[in-house]
């Protein structure tokens, strides 16, 4: 234990330990731990409800920390276990919450104005009032002029920065039939992600098509740094040229791969000596993802490889003292065996997530760190609620707000 994990109390996977929570193909969750893991959401998503006191409130409209979050985890709760009550709790929550945005600034999925309006457009047009969601998608199309203005000093980044803007307009797209959003204003999008990152390099004489900085720091994790901005470029893969795939995107992958400590963990940020950080937001977690997805788009072994070696660490080091989080936290670790399991379908992959769902489940004994928003999407118990729901479909779990 380095201080910051708990020694892995579980076996690793061997075909009769799987037994326990996997079923005869190995290739889904088995009915006993499937009725474990209801029986456990649910009470923990009572916990939520007995203390909406804390998370109730219109001042923080984030995905990430406030209401907007919160709602998440319970429209994705509703449709899970098709609940139409959390449906429709989720669309009036998200209905207050967009009365109070702030400034055009905030651009983002997770802590700006357009995560809360890509969602409601998509709640309003699934559930609600479709007029509505045409509207709230005239909003999210309007906050482009200051994405795409180059002296609006925008971050190029998943939280705070362009990329979280390209993940909304994204995001409408997927959940919305015909696609909404029109293709050129994506590709505006991209192509200045891509100018400011080649800017940057070129300036600082970096030695790859693309890099960026967040608050003085070159950063190189999902959260912050150019590993979310990559795999968010590839998951926007199609409105990509070929000559920005090979030239730009690929060589500045294989640049960030060279970045790996010998352990199979990544550094946080460029000069970094510390391998201790094994989270979704700063280390190996969001590198499993980036390089799965890399591998399925350019068929290269190394990809894979280093996806794999990832989630060694993660199976090492990955039940954090943080406690049950997505972002910075044991929930969030386990997307990363759940991507790996739907690309390889191997059922050690699942086997391992499920154990980390296990650990989840046991909220008190492991949340021995209160977070800062403890009932929040990405700091508290919602994530840790939305992960247990996703688990239980596990070819479909994708993590939220990265994951398309």
């Amino acid at each position: 234990m380095d201080g910051r994990h708990i020694t892995n109390p579980y076996e690793d996977y061997s075909e009769g330990k799987s037994k326990t929570v996997l079923n005869n193909s190995g290739k889904d969750i088995n009915d006993e731990f499937r009725e474990k893991l209801t029986v456990g959401t649910k009470l923990l998503l009572q916990r939520l409800e007995d203390h909406k006191r804390y998370w109730y409130s219109k001042d923080d409209t984030s995905l990430y920390t406030g209401l907007p979050g919160v709602a998440y985890t319970l429209y994705h709760y509703g449709k899970y276990f098709e609940d139409q009550n959390y449906i429709t709790r989720a669309g009036e929550l998200i209905g207050k919450c967009l009365d109070g945005l702030r400034g055009k600034r905030h651009v983002t999925f997770l802590t700006g104005n357009a995560g809360p309006i890509a969602l409601g457009a998509v709640i309003y047009h699934l559930h609600v009032d479709k007029e509505e969601s045409k509207n709230l998608i005239s909003k999210l199309k309007a906050l482009s002029s200051y994405v795409v203005d180059d002296s609006s000093g925008l971050p190029d980044e998943l939280l705070y920065g362009r990329v979280g803007y390209l993940y909304s307009l994204l995001f409408v797209n997927k959940h919305i039939l015909p696609a909404p959003i029109e293709e050129d204003l994506i590709k505006q999008v991209i192509q200045c992600i891509l100018s400011s990152g080649n800017n940057y390099a070129k300036a600082r004489g970096i030695n790859s098509p693309l890099m960026y900085m967040w608050h003085d720091s070159e950063y190189l994790g999902g959260a912050h740094g150019l590993a979310g901005i990559l795999y968010l470029l590839l998951q926007a893969k199609q409105y990509l040229t070929e000559d920005q795939l090979k030239n730009e995107i690929e060589p500045s992958l294989q640049w960030l791969e060279k970045l790996k400590y010998p352990s199979g963990n990544f550094l946080s940020s460029v000069g970094s000596t510390t391998d201790k950080l094994v989270h979704w937001c700063h280390g190996a977690p969001s590198m499993t993802m980036l390089f799965t997805l890399a591998y399925e788009i350019f068929q290269k072994e190394q990809y894979l490889d280093t996806a794999v070696q990832c989630g060694e660490v993660i199976w090492q080091r990955g039940l954090l003292k943080k406690g049950c989080g997505i972002c910075h936290g044991v929930a969030g670790n386990a997307y990363s065996f759940l991507n790996l399991f739907q690309l390889t379908k191997d059922p050690k992959y699942l086997y391992r997530a499920c154990k980390f769902a296990d650990w989840c489940l046991d909220y008190d004994t492991h949340q021995r760190r209160p977070a800062d928003r403890p009932f929040s999407l990405f700091e508290g118990l919602a994530g840790t609620i939305y992960f247990l729901v996703d688990i239980q479909k596990p070819n479909d779990a994708k993590f939220p707000g990265y994951t398309l």
